[in-house]
């Protein structure tokens, strides 16, 4: 796997993340499962806040990105990227082959990046052959959203909920109204937008509009349009937080995508003053090679 040249002093950071999460897969990867069954632990009760909604504060390990490593064990080894199918998968075709007349074929799996209309299909295959050149989060600009993923951590009270945020090129803040009030006319567009949420049951749909065009969906070379229009959901469950969010941009896709859902787990290890984000080695690249991590 390569992992290309970081230009922010902020990447340190991000890598020793990266470096703790592949260490834990790999970690459970080897360990054997315990021995003898146990009786599973009771439920945690959902905490909740004073007018009944559950209550997301907390800090949340959420993977830092790296959903992609699935580390598996070959012999006295482990594969960690590009692995191919696992030991005595059956071969292409093969399961297909076997299943029983009548029986319905699975649905395909949902595209794990944006579907772009014709017309802007080079551009982002020229955007992705050049992503180290042209990556907004490789000059220090915000990721926007989905591609910054869900809070690394959540302040919450009644009526409102403070996102905080830990990325590559810096930290960064939402203040997200969640009464149900209507979005703002009055603001300008923005890498992160202008954020509206309201309770659905216990999940908290936050809707997000006024964006303008300098941020990507993913990291690489999905652009967007000022249309852009992004619909979070987030679920807590005792000690874990699940975040989906749909993208709708019908100016440049050609229907609504949906991201790689994430899963982000309560920790106890806070969040700390980001390392300022400097441009260091934009004038040094020797080629365009990058590593393949559509977040």
């Amino acid at each position: 796997m390569q992992i290309p040249t970081m230009i922010s002093s902020a990447a340190a950071r991000r890598d020793g993340k990266l470096l703790i999460a592949i260490s834990t897969a790999l970690l459970a990867a080897l360990l054997p499962a315990a021995g003898g069954a146990q009786a599973p632990a009771p439920a945690k009760p959902i905490p909740r806040l004073a007018d009944g909604h559950p209550d997301l504060s907390g800090i949340w390990e959420n993977g830092a990105g790296i959903e992609f490593v699935r580390p598996q064990q070959r012999g006295e080894s482990i594969c960690v990227s590009g692995c191919g199918p696992a030991p005595g998968a059956p071969p292409a075709g093969q399961a297909a082959a076997a299943r029983p007349a009548g029986q319905a074929a699975a649905a395909p799996p949902r595209p794990t990046r944006p579907q772009y209309k014709p017309e802007f299909q080079a551009k982002v295959a020229d955007l992705t052959k050049r992503q180290v050149e042209e990556d907004p989060v490789l000059r220090c600009q915000a990721p926007g959203i989905p591609r910054i993923g869900p809070p690394d951590k959540i302040v919450q009270r009644v009526g409102e909920a403070v996102f905080l945020y830990d990325d590559v090129s810096g930290g960064f803040f939402r203040i997200v109204p969640t009464d149900g009030r209507a979005h703002r006319k009055d603001v300008e567009p923005s890498f992160l937008g202008e954020s509206v949420a309201h309770w659905d049951g216990d999940t908290l749909v936050v809707e997000s509009q006024s964006f303008n065009d300098k941020t990507w969906l993913t990291d690489d070379g999905a652009f967007h349009s000022t249309d852009l229009r992004v619909v979070e959901r987030l679920k807590r469950t005792a000690d874990t937080l699940e975040w989906t969010a749909t993208v709708n941009d019908p100016k440049v896709l050609t229907g609504p995508w949906e991201v790689q859902p994430r899963t982000a787990r309560l920790t106890d290890v806070d969040l700390v003053e980001a390392a300022p984000c400097v441009d260091q080695d934009i004038d040094h690249i020797v080629d365009g090679s990058h590593h393949p991590n559509p977040r």
